[in-house]
């Protein structure tokens, strides 16, 4: 006799499997699971006092780069119309009958030979380049010493500029001083490595007579000798005025009439600064000097300044 299977429920072994997880023991673990305590809102963690300290530090740091960079990137130069505007007031002092004829002469003995003094004479010659541009002159710049058949020539051309009015003009004259001042500065470090010996300040005048002359034209001439003064006939003594114009009464100059002469830089020497006798003494030498030339304006300064042409 056959057996009769018993009635299984459609669900059974979905209610079974059900209850064994019920029923059934939790897993075992290998570690006991530990009461973690509730959670606490985050909180930023304070920095030490050493941190504080080196972050402060990169700030400032920071702070310096941003001022450094920004300087940097400025252009220390004019704005074309401040510029214009510049040039503007030296062209109202032209003088458009006798435009300049500047001859600057730098002293290259080793007296001279200074980072601070190339540096001031640089903007003394910078200060002639332009008024010479604007005025529609001549340049012609030299450096010398004992020799003047040794005298080295950094530019020697026409400054005058195009143009069909005065504006025209003056918007060519920042890029001529530009080249001009580059081509002297370039030049004049091993111009004055060359040099040698003392130097031959009198015989400037003399050069410069016979330049104008070679020149020719309407031309004014403008003599500026960037200089400490000590010539190889004068030397280094202590003149008073009274002897100071005598030497220069005996001394050989030729005639620069209608010429403005400015001897600069008297007494400012490399190796330091000689007494004030010496350098009282050697501005009277050359103002004596200047005045036996007949020229019409005579300067002799301490000072690199070529003002007041």
């Amino acid at each position: 006799m056959t057996p009769i299977p018993h009635p299984i429920e459609p669900h059974a072994p979905k209610l079974y499997s059900t209850l064994h997880l019920l029923h059934s023991k939790p897993p075992q673990h290998s570690q006991p699971i530990l009461h973690q305590p509730p959670r606490q809102p985050h909180q930023p963690s304070q920095p030490s006092g050493k941190f504080r300290q080196i972050r402060l530090l990169l700030a400032c740091v920071v702070a310096v780069l941003v001022l450094t960079l920004s300087a940097c990137g400025t252009d220390s130069s004019p704005s074309p119309a401040a510029a214009l505007a510049d040039n503007q007031a030296i062209l109202a002092t032209c003088n458009p009958a006798a435009p300049p004829a500047s001859l600057v002469a730098l002293d290259g003995s080793g007296s001279s030979k200074s980072d601070a003094i190339t540096a001031e004479r640089m903007n003394a010659v910078d200060a002639v380049v332009q008024r010479t541009a604007v005025c529609g002159g001549y340049l012609r710049v030299i450096v010398f010493s004992g020799s003047s058949a040794g005298a080295a020539v950094l530019f020697d051309g026409s400054m005058a500029q195009d143009g069909a009015t005065d504006n025209a003009r003056l918007k060519r004259v920042p890029e001529a001083v530009k080249k001009a001042t580059e081509q002297i500065r370039t030049g004049y470090g091993p111009a004055v490595a060359a040099q040698n010996g003392g130097s031959d300040i009198v015989g400037q005048y003399r050069l410069a007579s016979e330049w104008i002359s070679q020149l020719g034209g309407r031309y004014r001439l403008h003599l500026y000798v960037l200089t400490d003064g000590f010539d190889l006939a004068l030397g280094a003594q202590a003149l008073s005025p009274q002897d100071a114009v005598a030497l220069a009464a005996q001394t050989v100059v030729p005639r620069l009439p209608g010429a403005s002469v400015v001897v600069a830089g008297l007494g400012r020497m490399a190796g330091g600064v000689p007494p004030s006798t010496v350098v009282e003494g050697l501005v009277a030498f050359y103002d004596h000097l200047c005045q036996r030339t007949g020229a019409t304006q005579c300067a002799s300064v301490t000072s690199y300044s070529t003002e007041g042409r």
